[in-house]
């Protein structure tokens, strides 16, 4: 490691909601290299690097910064992999901690694997992360702007003694159920959330039509510490659906008490966000109703939002026990409707670029009236 005269003082930091970052590595006045710090599951095994937040400060205003991001590889099913951040996943930055923007200037090399970004700030600080930031503080921020038109309930506490939440609106006889951030790292999940509450309160026609039930934070514990996929004990908040163990699931056990002493349910659905793939994933049923439902859902969807699937619409096959999703759950407990949709942060073909947050927020508005169509 380089060491620097006292006179410079450039630095990378993650101390705050959402941070993280592994190892930093000076290696001259314009250039560091940061390891994403990853993690892994309850055995130690099925590493994920997929989220990284951090600052750079003591920067030159005008003089260009390299960023290494390094220590990609991971696991994925119990499959080695050379990690989610690639050429089609650079990473966003801001200069203000809320506008963020897209890296342009970028490479990526696959031997190491590694990717370097060159940024040129216009001040002495700027927020680097793998997509755009949305922490418990602001969905905090969004009950305060909604809470006229929603009533909220504390389900349970996660392991670290967080509430959980579930918000609701609406007064219609049947009930749609829509969850947000089982795994910690996918922001865009909590975007869309946030424009389909922003939209809820827009129109009180779909409060009329409907009850509408909102998981918005499922993990808060991994969104505050800058989280991957596990809890704090390793359980995926999603693959873990049916292990019972409320001393390390409080999250898993205290939605699905919500869930299962809830009415019927008109239609669930969990969003999701991957690097490069965008589908809508049905229940594992063959009910000719639900799958009629399932394919207007997903037609609807292609035709009256930006949903630009990267494979046809599918249903959830069998899974070993321990490793079920919440709509494998939900269909067995419940038979319910219930989806998972999965959105992508890479090039999405109906923009013509890779999506920030205006582009999930709007997506969150069309997402609730295209529900509200299907289910006529």
């Amino acid at each position: 490691m380089l060491l620097l005269p006292l006179a410079f003082f450039i630095s990378v930091t993650w101390n705050f909601e959402g941070g993280s970052a592994g190892r930093v590595e000076v290696v001259d006045a314009a250039h560091v290299r940061v390891g994403a710090a990853g993690e892994k599951d309850q055995d130690g095994r099925n590493r994920q690097a997929n989220w990284y937040s951090f600052q750079v400060a003591g920067v030159k205003p005008g003089i260009p910064v390299t960023i290494d991001l390094v220590d990609l590889p991971g696991e994925y099913n119990y499959q080695a992999n050379r990690g989610a951040v690639n050429a089609e996943t650079p990473a966003v930055w801001s200069e203000d901690g809320q506008t963020w923007r897209h890296v342009d200037d970028f490479t990526y090399d696959p031997a190491e694997p590694k990717m370097t970004l060159r940024l040129t700030p216009r001040g002495r600080r700027f927020w680097v992360a793998h997509t755009p930031p949305y922490t418990n503080k602001q969905l905090e921020t969004l009950w305060k702007n909604v809470r006229r038109e929603f009533r909220r309930a504390e389900i349970g506490r996660s392991v670290e003694g967080r509430p959980l939440w579930l918000w609701s609106t609406g007064t219609g006889p049947r009930t749609i159920w829509l969850m947000f951030r089982q795994h910690s790292w996918e922001t865009g999940s909590s975007w869309v959330g946030e424009g389909a509450v922003r939209e809820l309160l827009r129109n009180p026609e779909l409060r009329k039509a409907y009850t509408w039930k909102i998981l918005p934070m499922a993990d808060p514990d991994g969104v505050a510490r800058g989280g991957v996929r596990f809890n704090k004990f390793g359980f995926d908040l999603n693959r873990n659906w049916d292990v019972n163990g409320v001393a390390k699931m409080p999250e898993i056990a205290a939605q699905r008490k919500a869930i299962l002493a809830s009415g019927g349910g008109a239609l669930f659905l969990s969003l999701h966000n991957t690097e490069t793939a965008e589908y809508l994933e049905g229940p594992p049923v063959t009910a000719p109703e639900v799958r009629a439902l399932a394919e207007r859902f997903h037609a609807a969807l292609v035709a009256k939002s930006s949903f630009a699937p990267t494979r046809p619409l599918s249903f959830a096959g069998p899974v070993a026990a321990g490793r079920m999703t919440v709509i494998h759950g939900l269909t067995r407990e419940k038979a319910w409707p219930a989806f998972l949709m999965e959105q992508r942060i890479s090039l999405q073909p109906k923009y013509g670029r890779r999506p920030l947050i205006e582009d999930r927020l709007r997506f969150g508005g069309d997402l609730v009236n295209v529900i509200n169509e299907v289910l006529q």
